[in-house]
């Protein structure tokens, strides 16, 4: 492994640049840790060309392009291996839309929701408290939570800065959980706190949230929020490793709101803290998504 050239991805031409940038050199100094050959790619736009001899691509681009399906497509047609969930799998989880559809036919515990497109019409049937988002955004850009019913429309308005295709789901007041998910295993379950709103911007990358891993609660919960986010997790086909946000309620009702599939890698991110909590350091961590994308590419050659 340590001969390996990895091309890491990061940047792109998405809102999630900064953040992008961030994960991807976090990723560069632990596969640099780890022995690796690794030459950093920083995208503005969608036209890249990898370095000569590259082996393995490590996607560290968040948001559109590089989370959404597009990158993946374009590394499958060239042939090159890389690190996540394929084109199909990322283009599902990145469309909440079509992720909780998929929840729901898989039976997979979600808030109730319905799909808003260029008009607001059908918001009959939703009252408030609900969160208006977008559909194929990340980092919580565009996220209003409604308490009342006449604010509705401007959080709509609102979210279509960002996308055409709009979320709108019943909130859920409860505690807030995410889980790692990595080569088809569970990692130590995070509660999320803040005195902001919710797990907004700010929040995620300012510093204004306490996370505690593991989450102080008892075995029972813990197994049930894992299995949930599994089932979330394998539902949509996503493959290597993602982050699943899920919502515990009073009554002890547990809702699964989204899934990451490509989690940060951030000082502040939660995966590596989950990782690091299963006694995974971040040099191994980069080094295992690494590892699998290039078994993936011997089954491919000795198929």
């Amino acid at each position: 492994m340590n001969k390996l050239h990895v091309a890491v991805l990061m940047g792109g031409p998405s809102t999630e640049h900064k953040i992008s940038k961030k994960t991807g050199e976090a990723a560069v100094r632990a596969l640099h840790a780890a022995g690796m050959r690794v030459s950093p790619v920083n995208m503005h736009g969608e036209d890249f060309e990898l370095p000569a001899g590259t082996d393995v691509v490590f996607n560290a681009l968040h948001g559109t392009f590089g989370e959404d399906g597009q990158v993946q497509r374009i590394l499958e047609l060239r042939g090159v291996p890389y690190t996540g969930s394929d084109a199909g799998a990322s283009a599902r989880a990145f469309d909440k839309a079509a992720a909780k559809n998929i929840f729901v036919r898989a039976g997979v515990p979600t808030p109730g929701h319905i799909v808003v497109e260029r008009d607001v019409r059908p918001l009959a049937a939703m009252k408030p408290p609900v969160v208006v988002k977008p559909a194929r955004q990340g980092s919580s850009y565009g996220v209003t939570i409604v308490t009342d019913a006449a604010k509705l429309e401007q959080a709509i308005v609102q979210a279509w800065h960002y996308d055409q295709k709009l979320l709108v789901e019943q909130f859920v007041k409860g505690r807030e959980f995410t889980v790692g998910i990595l080569d088809g295993c569970a990692l130590p379950v995070i509660e999320i706190r803040t005195n902001r709103e919710f797990f907004d911007y700010e929040a995620k990358y300012n510093g204004e949230s306490e996370e505690i891993v593991p989450a102080e609660i008892d075995a029972l919960t813990a197994q049930r929020i894992q299995d949930a986010a599994l089932r979330a997790h394998e539902c949509l086909g996503c493959r290597d490793y993602s982050r699943v946000d899920v919502m515990l309620g009073a009554d002890g009702e547990l809702f699964v709101l989204e899934v990451n599939t490509l989690p940060g890698l951030t000082e502040q991110s939660l995966l590596p803290k989950a990782a690091c909590a299963a006694e995974i350091s971040m040099e191994q961590l980069c080094s295992r998504l690494v590892e699998m994308a290039m078994e993936r590419r011997v089954e491919a050659v000795a198929a």
